[in-house]
């Protein structure tokens, strides 16, 4: 993704497992996830590197019962539209993208997503996701080359926590939390 490539992490599986625990990770150090661990990574990068110019952004959305929603939104519950253009491709119209400057301002974007999930009980776990998310950090460098010239790359990771994939039957649940 530094050097301009597309990346995806998956967590995938039942509900209860450790995906969000996983890509979220706890409050203590030696239990920091997969989405904290990526943004040291990206600006230890960017601390030592003084040859290039860098920009950070960082976009958080759910999907919650077919509908996108803007986890970053002033209106978390706004659902939003898959958009695709001829050359950009796929993008979410209207989604919030903040450019950040380092871990702590990261992490801000995470926590103030997280907190906006939805999540709902079930008999497998008490405070399960019962939605998908994905977390978007998109890095653009511009790299000066000999005669002027800069050459601009631009990559994206996007870090996935799906809901969980379980039988109805093992979670006890029904009627709208089922339907999620």
């Amino acid at each position: 993704v530094m050097k301009g490539f597309n990346g995806t992490i998956f967590a995938y599986g039942q509900t209860g497992t450790g995906k969000s625990h996983t890509m979220s990770g706890g409050n203590t150090p030696e239990l920091v996830g997969i989405i904290p661990r990526t943004f040291e990574h990206i600006f230890e990068k960017v601390t030592n590197s003084s040859d290039m110019q860098w920009m950070v952004r960082a976009s958080f959305l759910e999907i919650y019962n077919e509908e996108v929603r803007d986890l970053l939104s002033k209106d978390p519950k706004n659902k939003l539209e898959v958009k695709e253009h001829k050359d950009s491709g796929v993008y979410v119209k209207g989604l919030n993208a903040f450019v950040v400057k380092g871990v702590p301002e990261l992490r801000n974007v995470l926590d103030v997503g997280n907190k906006n999930r939805s999540t709902g009980a079930t008999l497998m776990n008490q405070d399960s996701s019962r939605s998908h998310s994905i977390f978007c950090i998109t890095i653009e460098t511009i790299e000066s080359a000999t005669g002027g010239d800069a050459h601009i790359k631009v990559g994206k990771l996007n870090l996935v926590d799906l809901a969980g994939s379980e039988r109805a039957s093992k979670t006890g649940i029904d009627g709208t939390t089922l339907k999620e």
